[in-house]
This record gives C-alpha cells, structure tokens and sequence, in this order.
C-alpha cells in the first residue's frame, strides 16, 4: 500500500505539482496527426497534463500548440481563424504564430509596438509515425523525443489509435504493466481455442493454465524490464514486458508479431488519454491487421463518432453480458480493451492505494510506483530525470516466449536481439 501523502504525489499531474514537473521533462503524446488533418485545418481542443491548449496545423504543415486563452481577454482559440500561418482570434484580431509571436494586432494603431510585446504560451511540437508529441517543460531543458521502436520505422508499418479513459493515468499504466491480471481478466473458458485466436500470443493458454506467475525485475536507464515466469509443461513460458519513463510499455508477443505499445497520458489528474500503436520493425501492416485495428479490434477500441470515448464505458457497464460471463469469459465484457477499463475505473477516478493489500504478484507495480516517486523526488533536489534527455535508452521490445526452464530473465530476453533487445 501506499501512504495517502504518497498516492497524490504519484497522481497529481498538474503544473507546479512535483510529478506533474516530472513528466514535463518529457516529450509526451498529444493528438494525432489526423486530427489536425491539413495546413489552415481548424484548431483542435486538448487537454493535456491539467493544462487547457489548441492545436493547430498551419499554412506551411508545422503544428502549433497554444495555451487555449487568448493573451487579451481570455477569449478561447479554439474559435479562431487559421489562416496564414498563425491562428487568429475573433475576439479583436490579434494573431499568433506557432512559436506563440502575436504576427498582427488589428485593434491597435498602425503604429503601435504593442504586439511586439505580446506573447501567447506556446509549447514545441514533433511528429512521428502519427503522433504529434508536445513538450511541456522548461525551453532550455528541452530533451530528446523517446526512441521507442513504432516512431522509427516507416509509416506503412504503423497504425495508431486513441482513446480516453476516465481515470488516473497511474491506474491505467498499472493495468498495462500487470501480467498476472491476463490468467483471469482476459480469459475465455474455451481456453485452447482462445490461444490461437490472438495475433502473436499462441501460447496465451499458459498464462491461463498458471494463474501465479513468478516476478523478475531489472531496472534499467528507461524504467523497468518486468519478466513474468509461468509454467509451461516441462518448461518455462514468459512474458517480457519493457516499462518506460513515465508511462510507455509494449505488450508481449512473440518475435515475429505485430507488436502493440500504450501510452497513458495524462489528461488531468482524473483522465487519461491512451496511445495504442500497432506496429511491426520489419514489414508494413497489411490490409487486413489495419481493418481489423479500425474496427476495435483485440487492442484497438470502437470509439463513438467525433469523440475517443470507447462505445462500451462505464455508463453502459461497457456492454456486460451476464450470459457471456456464464458460458463464454470471465467477465461476460467483450474486448481486451473494455475488459481492462471496466476494472481500473471500476477503482474510482484515483485509486485510494492506502487501502490496498498487494501480493507477490504485484511485484512490478510496486517497482513502477517507487521508481516514479523516486524520480519525482530526485528532480526536487535539482536532479533532472536521465531517460528524458537519452532517447537512445528506449530501444527495447517485448517478447513472450517458451524457454527451458534453467534460463533466467536475461536469458529469456535475448531472444529479441537484433530488433531492439531489452537485455
């Protein structure tokens, strides 16, 4: 359990709040590229770290992310003009570039110098593989963007989707970190055919057959290698699962799958926006795996039209089936994804973790919690966190294997060397 002091500084994101200057040491998912589709497109509403922004793609391609209140009188950009490279406010006409410069000030005289002294907040922006990342920290700390593997291959390999759910970004990364929770959450009570219905996890049905996996950890420069080791008839099944600073992982799959990252970004202390990219390193997706990932397939969510709200949310009990439950899941909830969020926001918008009681199985998420605060509390004394300004230390991957049951994590990990290895 966590201390109730210790709970909000791992959960309270927001400007000034020690773990809320600790992610804005990172470059940190946005929006997607599609939606700021095209140059002079209208601006985009986002909430990002308890800070209310626009986003915009101006005349030249380059995306711009303001703080959403105009510097005059507050009025929102989201109303504004996107014309001519900056985003002009229909309040009185003052116009901004994407380096926050007010370019025009209409409502003041020719002669006026004004606007020379005017600036909105503005936050820098990069794009890969379908992402726009933004960073929220200090300009002359600026980092590097995290090498993960999905933003260094080609854009035909990658397909990315987002959702929201409503709960704090720490629950939400516990649940993608959390191996032991695939025995039951995630099963299906025909468990040989379950294992061979999911791309990149034929042998799924031994996390179902071993419900206590044993834990192996090893910190790393990015955060954290978490081996789960289940039994496997005369050998050992595990799955790697690469946890990243301060709230990337990869899913296990085997070596040659299709690979999925998440990514849990803090909307605000209570939301989290969550980036699923479906990836391979060495072939481009095909037309079937894209349609599949469109259609809230295994890790991909149906969304409702004009919104990343999941179809199946709390509102509705994420469609529960009482029937289903009986003869066909443990949960009677269709979808990987609509099964994890029925149990996190199920917690509350921030888990009370002092009312908790973990066990062996919880090994990891102890590990992820006590390394966030650590940083936090590092970068209070005036250490800047290593990972944000070393890209090159998120070269890692996932992998779930069958190994003899004499290897050890490093071992079982080397299996994916020569594509980005974790050991």
């Amino acid at each position: 359990m966590l201390s109730l002091e210790d709970n909000n500084l791992l959960c309270r994101i927001g400007p000034g709040a020690p773990m809320g200057n600790l992610l804005r040491r990172f470059w940190v998912p946005a929006l997607l590229s599609e939606e700021a589709p095209e140059p002079d497109s209208p601006p985009v509403r986002v909430r990002l770290l308890g800070e209310d922004l626009v986003a915009f793609r101006d005349t030249s391609g380059a995306v711009g992310l303001l703080q959403a209140r105009c510097p005059h009188r507050r009025a929102h950009l989201f109303f504004a003009r996107n014309e001519e490279c900056g985003l002009r406010c229909v309040y009185h006409g003052w116009k901004f570039d994407i380096d926050g410069a007010c370019v025009d000030m209409p409502s003041e005289p020719p002669e006026s110098n004004f606007k020379e002294k005017i600036r909105a907040v503005a936050y820098p922006t990069q794009e890969r593989s379908g992402v726009v990342w933004a960073y929220l920290g200090p300009r002359e700390l600026t980092p590097q963007l995290p090498d993960l593997g999905w933003t260094r291959v080609p854009q035909s390999h990658v397909h990315v989707t987002k959702c929201v759910q409503q709960c704090s970004y720490m629950q939400a990364l516990e649940g993608g970190i959390d191996s032991s929770h695939i025995s039951f959450l995630h099963r299906r009570l025909d468990l040989p055919q379950y294992s061979l219905t999911i791309s990149g996890q034929g042998d799924l049905v031994y996390a179902f057959n071993d419900g206590s996996p044993r834990f192996f950890l090893k910190e790393t420069d990015h955060g954290l290698l978490i081996g789960a080791r289940r039994d496997a008839t005369e050998n050992a099944y595990w799955r790697i699962t690469p946890w990243f600073l301060p709230f990337h992982m990869i899913v296990p799959a085997e070596e040659d799958a299709v690979m999925t990252s998440n990514s849990y970004v803090p909307i605000d202390d209570e939301n989290t926006m969550v980036f699923r990219v479906s990836w391979n390193p060495d072939r481009p997706l095909t037309a079937t795996e894209r349609a599949e990932y469109e259609d809230g397939g295994y890790f991909h969510e149906e969304v409702a039209p004009g919104t990343y709200r999941p179809l199946a949310n709390m509102d509705n009990d994420y469609l529960m089936d009482r029937e289903m439950q009986r003869t066909y899941n443990f949960t009677g909830i269709w979808g990987i994804q609509a099964q994890d969020m029925a149990v996190i926001e199920g917690m509350g918008a921030i888990v009370d973790r002092s009312q908790e009681h973990l066990g062996t199985s919880d090994s990891a998420i102890i590990a992820a919690r006590r390394r966030l605060l650590s940083e936090a509390r590092s970068l209070l004394e005036g250490v800047e966190p290593y990972a944000a300004s070393h890209g090159e230390v998120y070269r890692a991957r996932s992998i779930a294997l069958v190994t003899p049951n004499s290897a050890s994590l490093e071992e079982a990990a080397k299996a994916t060397q020569g594509t980005d290895t974790t050991a």
